[in-house]
């Protein structure tokens, strides 16, 4: 029992040592990308989310007193410059153009025959049969005849003008928005009759803090980006800047006007950035190189399979980059995907980044 106890002791002491001590392994590289931190020419811009309206969208009035007795267009359908959109009976205009244009034509023949008269009596002043105050008197009253004679034919041409505007067309292309008469109404002169709108040309009000007041002037250039447009480059200027401050959220309204790229709608809202200026040398890198750690903003630099943190100061974002104030000098080699699951001194792998991933911004 003894021998048999000590060999199996022995047995199990032999096969221990046998065994190979089990090593440690470090966490495995990370795959990521890289890029180069670059200096690029950067604009400088005040961003903020503003609001569309139409500049062309008038009330159409109506500028003679009548019936309306055909209306031939309604709300939302789209209109051409000249077109026809209501017809006011034109029977009362025309009456007093014939009105008019008779009374012209008697004092046209007044006049001729006073005419007359005045040359017969030159001709008798002339040969001291009568006195020149009878010349005088006939030549008075051949003046009298021309003011109202010309008198006559404006009014006229007003009786006329009248008649055309009976006719209400449109002023520009647009849309209707709203019909507010209806055929058989009694309108006034000023009633108003249609609202059109034209997108052609819009205005945005862009509200900014009034700290920024001092960096905004007229004339600046604005880029205007919008969901119903989003592959439209949209370029404005700032057109006026409202001179008091909003009493109720302290901003400031800055008016551009911008040509229509085709969707945009008047109320509508947008994107914009006020160009105020342009770093001829501003370090720049994409936004997703740099990560949040308790150490603040940072980006990782790469070298000999390594990740060093550094810790930078960002300023403004522009087109999926992000300008770096402090903290990079330019051509520093950073990780671009992955960093944010780096650490410092993390060992790192490093394959090809994608060709758009650290693209200059336009």
């Amino acid at each position: 029992m003894r021998c048999g106890a000590f060999l199996l002791l022995a047995l199990l002491f032999l096969a221990g040592c046998s065994e190979k001590p089990v090593e440690k392994k470090g966490a495995p590289p990370t795959l990521i990308t890289t890029t180069q931190a670059k200096a690029v020419a950067l604009e400088i811009s005040e961003r903020t989310l503003g609001s569309l309206e139409a500049v062309n969208d008038p009330k159409i009035s109506a500028e003679i007193a009548g019936k309306i007795i055909k209306i031939s267009v309604r709300a939302g359908e789209a209109v051409k410059k000249g077109q026809l959109l209501a017809q006011i009976d034109p029977s009362d205009a025309a009456h007093q153009v014939e009105a008019d244009r008779g009374e012209a034509a008697r004092l046209s023949a007044l006049l001729v025959q006073q005419e007359r008269v005045v040359a017969r009596q030159t001709e008798l002043v002339q040969k001291n049969f009568i006195s020149k105050n009878a010349l005088d008197d006939v030549s008075a009253q051949r003046d009298a005849l021309k003011n109202q004679l010309a008198t006559a034919q404006a009014r006229s041409g007003l009786s006329r003008n009248n008649v055309s505007k009976t006719h209400v067309s449109a002023p520009f292309d647009g849309v209707v928005e709203e019909q507010l008469v209806a055929a058989g109404d009694y309108i006034k002169l000023g009633d108003p009759m249609f609202k059109l709108v034209s997108n052609a040309k819009l205005r945005a009000h862009l509200p900014f803090p009034e700290s920024a007041a001092p960096r905004l002037k007229v004339g600046m250039p604005v880029r205007i980006s919008s969901p119903l447009a989003p592959d439209a480059a949209i370029e404005g200027i700032v057109e006026d800047i409202r001179p008091t401050v909003s009493e109720g959220n302290r901003a400031i309204d800055v008016i551009a006007r911008f040509n229509n790229p085709g969707q945009l709608k008047g109320g509508g809202s947008v994107d914009a950035a006020v160009v105020t200026g342009q770093k001829d040398q501003a370090i720049v890198v994409p936004e997703q190189s740099v990560v949040l750690r308790p150490a603040g903003k940072v980006v990782y630099l790469i070298a000999d399979g390594k990740a060093k943190q550094q810790v930078v100061q960002v300023g403004s974002k522009q087109r999926g980059v992000i300008e770096i104030t402090g903290g990079l000098s330019g051509g520093e080699t950073i990780a671009l995907d992955g960093a944010g699951f780096l650490s410092e001194g993390a060992a790192v792998n490093v394959k090809e980044a994608p060709k758009n991933a650290d693209s200059k911004p336009k």
